[in-house]
């Protein structure tokens, strides 16, 4: 027991810096080795299956981001308040929290698995499917969608162990998935000739084995958070204010679920499906940037939570601004290097000439504003950590709803194809201006505090 109080005095005292380095790297490693693996599903589908296969898996995105979704909502809200409640020295509270998140976790996995059984084919249709890609979307789905309840419980619980003092133990879930699906990937898409099904066993049986690790984490004597009994009653407050933080990050994957679709479809009715491959081209790459950024907040994300609990506004801030200068840094390298070598990029997922032109250009017009997407990022992390619902889910948001959406209506209507490409800088520079009002307001605001106005606020 020792061991877990000596976990949480660190997120109070260690110096920030440190602090920040220590937690973030373990995530950086854990979420970057993730994502790669994710690339490598795409890699091999490109290469070994063809543009039409890798065309029909970026028509599953959107599922995929629904998916995705249901686990952020738990997963990021529960572990914000649980960093909040350890804080505020509530440790029972914060293992009521773990509880209920489990429940969560499994209900509403049993809803969104149904719903996508029933209305499979209708909903590939809606994200912009067509005759050659539909069959590989179908085909990857149906094998995946098992594995989309153990991907929530990875990566949701995955959160909670960080957020209770254990990131290099979070890591390692990250890293034994990775491994198991990396080395079955070939297996099963090449030796086997599984095609597109086998890349999505692989990913089911990754994630079974990182389920069952972040598991074990939670059922030891020695942890800071453990099961028990008597934690897993369902009490609406504890829901609410899962929900509440949660809601952000889950209602922009379930946003880029319409971005998707609108993109799909104009990119459908304006181009080709080899701009639709593209985009999955264009997605994968950037969200390995982003994927990066995230593991930058999840190592923010219990060092602010524990201190606005605390009361500590020092260390919060300093917390928040290395971390917004180093997903900046990351994220303007990572847009040099897109606009620079876009055609090299794009060789990496496949040999076809017209696949490799059309994600030129759109990694070329579409990266134009992304250095400042690692801000909005960090920032939109920040304002969940310190439980500030609303203004989270109005800087995530901003980009997925409020601009993108009206820029891919209207844009291609003047522009074409090119239109479809442009709407992603535009809504990121416009996002960028609101987000940055957001948060100079948010620290005056917590400047005009005093320490036990900060730690009453949690309550």
């Amino acid at each position: 027991m020792q061991q877990s109080k000596d976990k949480l005095e660190e997120l109070a005292n260690r110096p920030v810096g440190r602090l920040l380095w220590e937690y973030s790297l373990p995530a950086v490693v854990g979420m970057l080795v993730m994502a790669l693996y994710n690339v490598v599903d795409r890699v091999f589908i490109g290469q070994w299956v063809g543009p039409d296969a890798i065309a029909g898996l970026a028509i599953t995105f959107p599922l995929m981001n629904l998916a995705t979704a249901v686990g952020v909502l738990i997963g990021v809200g529960s572990s914000a308040r649980v960093s909040i409640e350890l804080g505020a020295g509530r440790l029972g509270r914060a293992e009521k929290i773990l509880g209920n998140a489990l429940l969560l976790t499994f209900i509403n996995g049993a809803i969104y698995i149904s719903l996508f059984v029933v209305y499979l084919d209708p909903l590939l249709r809606l994200f912009g499917a067509s005759e050659a890609t539909a069959p590989y979307a179908r085909e990857y789905m149906l094998v995946l969608m098992p594995g989309c309840l153990l991907t929530n419980l990875t990566y949701g619980f995955n959160n909670l162990m960080r957020a209770s003092g254990y990131p290099k133990r979070a890591m390692m879930t990250m890293l034994i998935g990775a491994v198991v699906n990396v080395g079955l990937d070939p297996l099963f898409i090449y030796v086997f000739d599984w095609g597109i099904a086998g890349a999505a066993l692989a990913t089911d049986i990754a994630m079974a084995v990182g389920t069952a690790f972040v598991m074990a984490h939670f059922m030891r004597r020695d942890v800071t958070l453990r099961f028990r009994r008597g934690i897993y009653g369902m009490e609406w407050k504890i829901i609410a204010g899962i929900i509440s933080i949660g809601a952000a990050p889950a209602l922009v994957n379930a946003a880029s679920c319409v971005v998707n679709a609108i993109a799909n479809n104009a990119l459908g009715g304006y181009g080709t499906d080899r701009d639709i491959g593209a985009v999955g081209i264009m997605v994968t790459y950037t969200s390995l940037l982003v994927t990066i950024v995230l593991g930058m907040c999840q190592g923010m994300q219990p060092i602010i939570g524990y201190n606005f609990g605390a009361g500590k506004l020092h260390r919060l801030r300093r917390t928040y601004f290395l971390a917004v200068a180093a997903a900046s840094v990351l994220t303007c390298s990572g847009a040099l290097i897109g606009l620079v070598w876009p055609s090299d990029i794009a060789r990496v997922f496949t040999t076809d000439p017209e696949l490799i032109a059309a994600t030129d250009t759109a990694l070329s017009l579409c990266l134009l504003a992304f250095p400042v997407v690692g801000f909005q990022i960090i920032s939109t992390t920040f304002f969940q950590s310190i439980g500030n619902a609303a203004e989270s889910i109005a800087v995530g948001m901003l980009r997925q709803i409020v601009f993108i959406i009206p820029l891919l209506i209207f844009l291609p209507r003047e522009l074409g194809i090119t239109g479809v490409w442009l709407s992603f800088p535009i809504s990121d520079a416009a996002a960028t201006v609101v987000t940055a009002a957001l948060i100079v307001w948010q620290f005056r605001k917590l400047r005009a505090m005093t320490s036990g106005t900060l730690s009453a606020t949690c309550r």
